[in-house]
């Protein structure tokens, strides 16, 4: 289900699309599924300075990296954009490969947070921005809880920052609701112009 921006939805591609929304929508479930659908998407990896979650690969789902790494990262004008998320560890997006692949004349996928997105808002002006939202509260809550990767002072502190992050919706290009897994990863490659 697409919302506001239906009529941009049917313009010609963008060269960079930003998914962003609520934390435990299921950003890194739909790119993940890009990734193995429609490999002509190039997704991509942010860095950041917490540590893998069980089963995440250095290089593939983030890389990894050390706050002074990052540090120089930022200062050395590599990053892309670049934000401390639930007031703890710094996510960005490597500007070099970005700008590589879109030279390259391939789709680029940006899997970000709210700030993030704002910040390529500003420097990407042409991107398309979508935004990923869950069905309702309720089951936000439920896929956070059933993820089991934080404990209860780590969901509160999301759960605050999601509802910040719902009210944003209308900063965004398109709303792709994720109600189901496939559902919205098609509608989202079907908007970046890759046929499904």
């Amino acid at each position: 289900m697409t919302t506001p921006g239906e009529a941009g939805a049917a313009a010609a591609p963008a060269s960079v699309t930003v998914l962003a929304g609520p934390t435990a929508v299921g950003k890194g479930t739909v790119s993940a599924r890009i990734r193995e659908r429609f490999p002509e998407i190039w997704l991509s990896v942010s860095a950041t300075t917490r540590a893998p979650r069980p089963g995440e690969v250095d290089g593939v789902h983030y890389h990894f990296v050390s706050e002074e790494v990052f540090t120089e990262l930022v200062e050395t004008d590599r990053m892309l954009e670049w934000a401390v998320v639930h007031g703890r560890h710094r996510y960005g997006t490597p500007r070099g490969p970005v700008e590589e692949t879109v030279a390259a004349g391939r789709p680029v996928l940006l899997e970000i947070d709210l700030s993030g997105a704002r910040q390529v808002r500003r420097t990407l002006p042409g991107a398309r921005f979508v935004f990923l939202a869950p069905p309702d509260w309720d089951t936000l809550v439920d896929r956070l809880v059933g993820r089991g990767t934080e404990d209860a002072e780590e969901r509160e502190r999301r759960l605050t920052t999601a509802r910040s992050e719902l009210a944003a919706e209308p900063e965004f290009d398109v709303t792709i609701v994720n109600d189901r897994v496939e559902r919205a990863t098609e509608e989202l490659a079907a908007l970046i112009g890759v046929g499904v």
